[in-house]
C-alpha cells in the first residue's frame, strides 16, 4: 500500500522527472507549504515506489562521484495517483502548534500574550506575501486556469493558502484587540499549583 507521502511525491513526478535531490528540494516548496518530509525519508520512499512498479529510474551523469538517478512516474503510478485523489476523503487528525499554544495564552502575562499574537501574525504576513508572489507568477503563464494542466492544482492550492493566510492575519487583528482593550486581564490567570 502506498503511503501518504508516496502519493506527495508521484504528485511531482507526475508534474515531470525528477532526481531524488530535486524530489528533496520540492518538498521544501512548493509541497512543504502544506506536506512535510524529510530528505531521509525521500529515499527510502522512492525504492518502496520503484519496487511496487509506480516510478521508474534512468541513470545520468551526476555531480558526484556516483550516477544519478532521475525518477518517473509509470502508468501504474499515474493510476495509483489518480485512484487516491478520487478516493473518498478521510479527515485527519490536526497537530496545530499555533492553535495549542494559543489555547493556553490565558496562562501567559498580557505583554507575552500579544507578543506571541505579533509573532503569529508576522509569519502569516510573510507567508500571505509569498503566496501572492508565487500566484502571480503562476497565474502571468496562461496555464492556471486548465484543469488538465499541473498548473491548475498549484492555483488552486496557491489561491487556498492566500485565503487561508488572510483570513489567519484577521483572526490575529481581533486577537490583538482582544488583548488590547480597556479591561482586559493584567495578569496571568493559571491557577497556582504550587
Amino acid at each position: 500500500m502506498t503511503s501518504t507521502l508516496g502519493f506527495a511525491v508521484l504528485s511531482l513526478l507526475a508534474r515531470r522527472e525528477l532526481t531524488g535531490y530535486e524530489l528533496a528540494q520540492q518538498m521544501k516548496r512548493p509541497v512543504g507549504y502544506f506536506w512535510h518530509a524529510h530528505h531521509s525519508q525521500i529515499y527510502p520512499e522512492l525504492a518502496r515506489l520503484e519496487s511496487a512498479e509506480l516510478v521508474r529510474h534512468t541513470v545520468i551523469d551526476g555531480a558526484g562521484p556516483r550516477d544519478t538517478k532521475r525518477y518517473t512516474i509509470t502508468a501504474a503510478g499515474m493510476e495509483a495517483l489518480r485512484a487516491f485523489v478520487a478516493s473518498d476523503f478521510e479527515p485527519q487528525p490536526v497537530r496545530d502548534l499555533e492553535t495549542l499554544k494559543l489555547w493556553s495564552i490565558w496562562t501567559v502575562d498580557p505583554d507575552a500574550a500579544v507578543l506571541l499574537v505579533e509573532q503569529l501574525r508576522e509569519v502569516h504576513r510573510e507567508r500571505l506575501e509569498t503566496y501572492r508572489r508565487e500566484l502571480a507568477e503562476l497565474t502571468s503563464g496562461g496555464t492556471a486556469e486548465d484543469p488538465s494542466h499541473p498548473d491548475f492544482g498549484s492555483w488552486l492550492t496557491l489561491e487556498g493558502g492566500v485565503r487561508n493566510r488572510t483570513a489567519a492575519l484577521e483572526w490575529c487583528d481581533w486577537m490583538l484587540t482582544q488583548l488590547r482593550r480597556p479591561g482586559a486581564v493584567t495578569r496571568s490567570r493559571a491557577p497556582d499549583r504550587r
